[in-house]
């Protein structure tokens, strides 16, 4: 069941991610922030309506607080890192960020097996070599062009940033349940991002009114991505839902081949895409 999610969650989040880039080519990066974190709230609201509000257990609301800070750090540092670097070497680098999951997970005590390991570690070097192939770089390029550029240096800081705000948000359901665990968690994101975009974007807010459709997308397929891969935490480890997701690369390249015709690109990145598939296949195994 946690594997049928997590595909679930893969492709709500490459929905989610098609409608913030679309808008952020309309406004800027901070106010697509703010738009993800915020108009999901109101989609989960009405899931903590309709599911009941569950006996919250004692840390809750520092699970959520701690969300909030690491989730928008993660999210502005990736957001900065995409402006300074190509986002080939971006992507392949962030990807990081499911091996310090890994570990992080083990230090709260979920502990993969052999499979479990493999598949994670062979879903990250997919990836990896999906993201180097397509770009035409060798495969240590985004590891040496940490010493030089200054958007690698981010992207090292947002995947550093990323792993604890799963832990944390999988904290959160776990001492509520998955709509309140998705709903408080955000709400904190969102005041806390709230105030940097009131000074950085203040003026995008007008446009809000012109681009709602695309604000009311954002939300709705944010909340669908947090709250399938929300309840998949539950079944499993984190690490390994995070290691499915990556399939989101394989939809978006799906997409590519029927709707714009990018046959070369996908037979360019088959090396990258079989271990990915192969990653999965072993994740699938180890449950």
């Amino acid at each position: 069941m946690w594997l049928v999610l997590a595909l679930a969650a893969a492709l709500f989040q490459v929905l989610r991610n098609t409608t913030m880039k679309r808008l952020g080519h309309a406004l800027d990066e901070y106010i697509n922030v703010w738009g993800r974190f915020t108009f999901l709230l109101p989609f989960a609201f009405v899931a903590c309506v309709l599911s009941g509000w569950p006996e919250l257990k004692p840390g809750f609301f520092g699970w959520c607080a701690a969300f909030g800070v690491c989730q928008t750090l993660s999210t502005l540092a990736l957001s900065k890192a995409l402006k300074l670097s190509q986002i080939s070497l971006v992507t392949a680098l962030w990807k990081v960020s499911l091996l310090i999951l890994l570990v992080m997970g083990m230090l709260i005590g979920e502990w993969p097996s052999a499979f479990g390991v493999t598949g994670v570690v062979l879903s990250a070097l997919g990836v990896y070599l999906l993201n180097v192939r397509s770009a035409r770089i060798s495969l240590w390029e985004p590891l040496r062009v940490l010493l030089t550029d200054r958007g690698q240096r981010y992207t090292l800081l947002a995947a550093l940033l990323y792993a604890p705000s799963v832990i944390t948000i999988k904290k959160a359901i776990l001492a509520s349940n998955t709509v309140v665990g998705t709903f408080g968690p955000y709400l904190a994101a969102s005041l806390l991002v709230t105030p940097l975009v009131l000074t950085t974007s203040a003026r995008h807010f007008s446009a809000i009114p012109r681009h709602w459709k695309e604000f009311v997308a954002l939300g709705l397929f944010a909340a669908l991505t947090t709250l399938s891969q929300g309840k998949a935490y539950v079944l499993t480890l984190s690490s390994y839902v995070e290691a499915v997701k990556q399939v989101e690369i394989l939809y978006a390249m799906a997409i590519g081949v029927v709707a714009f015709g990018e046959g070369q690109r996908v037979r360019e990145s088959a090396l990258g895409a079989v271990v990915m598939v192969l990653g999965m296949v072993l994740l699938a195994l180890a449950t």
